[in-house]
C-alpha cells in the first residue's frame, strides 16, 4: 500500500524535536551564505548565480537520465541574466524550455503556483510533444491510456515496480488539493515546507513525464521564499545527483510507509545541507576566476582567447590542444596555434612536457 492509498492521506506528520536541531543549522547556514554573496560586488553575484543555474539545470537533468549540452545550457542562462561570456552557443528547444522554467521559479518565486503556470512549465519542458521516442500530453495532467503510471527498473520481464501513482482520474482534485496547500500560509517553516511540497508532488506525479525536474523546481521557489531573495547561491539539483541513489530509496521508503514523514524531513535537511556547503566550493572558484582577470586586466585578447581561457577557468575537461582550441573557437587549427602563442609568451597558458602531436596547454599557476 503506497502513503496515497492510506484514509489519513495528506495529513502529513513528522517529529519536530528531531528535525529542531537539523532545522536550525540549515537556517544558520543560509543565513551565513547569503551574507558572504552580498558582500561580493554585482558582477561576482551574476557570475555566482550563473554557475549556480547551470549545475542546476544540467544535474536536475542527469537525475532522470538525460545529459543536456552544458554550454548551451549556460549561453541560454547568461543572455536571459546579460551576464557577458564572450561568444554564445545556441540552445536547442529542449534547453531553453528548461531554463525558462527554473527561471521563472526562481525570479518570481513570491507569485503563486497555479495549474495554468505548471502546464506551461510542463509545455516548457517537452516543446515537441515528446519525450524520447513516445508522444505524451504535453502541457496537461497524465491520463494512463497505457496502464497505471509505474515508477520501474531493471530489464524487461524481470522489472521491479518502486511506485504507483494515484490514478489519473484522481489526479485533478489531487492537484487543487495540492496547490491551495502551496499558496496557503501554513506557518509551517519554509525549509520544512519545501521538503513536504516535492515528496508531495512527486507522489501525485501528475504528469506523464518530467516530474522530479518540476517537483525540484517547486521545491526551489519556497526555498527562495525561505530567504525572500530570487538569487540563488546554491543547486539542490546538483547536491540530489551526487546522492541519486539514497535519493530514490528515501523516496520509495517513504511512499511505502506513514503519514509521519520524519526520514524523508530529515534526509532533505541533510541534503539541503550539503548543497549550501557545495556552494562555497564554487563560491571560492568564481572568486579565484575573478582575481584571475583582474592580474590580467591590462592584456588584450580577442573574443576567442577570451572564451577559452574563461573555459580553462571554468574547469575544461581533459588538455586544451590547438585541435580543441580551433573546435571550441570554430576556428582553423592555423588561426588556434596564433592565438595560443602569445597566450604562452605573456604567461597565461604554459606548454604541458609531452610534446610533438600530442602537445597541449594549461593555465599557469597564478
Amino acid at each position: 500500500m503506497y502513503i496515497h492509498e492510506l484514509s489519513d492521506w495528506t495529513q502529513f506528520t513528522w517529529n519536530r524535536e528531531r528535525l529542531a536541531e537539523p532545522l536550525a543549522d540549515i537556517r544558520h547556514r543560509q543565513g551565513r551564505l547569503l551574507g558572504h554573496m552580498e558582500a561580493l560586488g554585482f558582477n561576482l553575484r551574476q557570475e555566482a548565480i550563473l554557475e549556480t543555474l547551470t549545475a542546476d539545470v544540467i544535474k536536475s537533468s542527469e537525475i532522470e537520465g538525460e545529459k543536456l549540452d552544458a554550454e548551451q545550457v549556460r549561453s541560454s542562462l547568461a543572455r536571459r541574466l546579460g551576464v557577458d561570456i564572450g561568444a554564445l552557443k545556441p540552445a536547442d528547444r529542449n534547453v531553453e524550455g528548461i531554463v525558462e522554467m527554473m527561471l521563472d521559479a526562481t525570479r518570481n518565486y513570491s507569485q503563486p503556483l497555479t495549474v495554468e503556470r505548471l502546464f506551461g512549465w510542463h509545455a516548457s519542458l517537452f516543446p515537441t510533444g515528446r519525450s524520447g521516442l513516445s508522444k505524451i500530453t504535453a502541457g496537461g495532467w497524465r491520463e494512463d491510456r497505457t496502464g497505471p503510471m509505474e515508477v520501474v527498473s531493471g530489464a524487461i520481464g524481470r522489472e521491479r515496480v518502486h511506485f504507483e501513482a494515484p490514478a489519473a482520474a484522481r489526479v485533478d482534485g489531487e492537484m487543487r488539493a495540492f496547490l491551495d496547500w502551496f499558496n496557503a500560509n501554513t506557518g509551517t517553516d519554509l525549509v520544512l515546507k519545501a521538503g513536504l511540497a516535492h515528496l508531495w508532488f512527486v507522489t501525485i506525479h501528475p504528469f506523464e513525464d518530467g516530474n522530479g525536474r518540476i517537483a525540484r523546481a517547486i521545491a526551489d521557489i519556497v526555498l527562495a521564499r525561505s530567504e525572500n531573495s530570487p538569487q540563488r547561491f546554491y543547486s539542490m539539483s546538483a547536491q540530489i545527483r551526487q546522492q541519486r541513489a539514497g535519493y530514490y530509496d528515501i523516496l520509495e521508503q517513504t511512499q511505502k510507509g506513514t503519514m509521519d514523514v520524519t526520514p524523508w524531513m530529515e534526509w532533505f535537511l541533510d541534503c539541503l545541507g550539503r548543497a549550501v556547503d557545495g556552494a562555497q566550493t564554487m563560491l571560492s572558484a568564481v572568486l579565484a576566476k575573478a582575481r584571475f582577470w583582474e592580474r590580467n586586466q591590462g592584456v588584450s585578447l580577442n573574443d576567442r582567447q577570451r572564451l577559452v581561457v574563461n573555459r580553462l577557468l571554468d574547469g575544461f575537461d581533459g588538455m586544451l590542444t590547438t585541435s580543441k582550441y580551433a573546435k571550441l573557437t570554430k576556428c582553423s587549427q592555423d588561426t588556434a596555434w596564433r592565438d595560443i602563442l602569445p597566450l604562452v609568451e605573456r604567461g597565461i597558458l604554459v606548454r604541458n612536457p609531452s610534446g610533438g602531436r600530442s602537445t597541449s596547454y594549461s593555465l599557469a599557476n597564478h
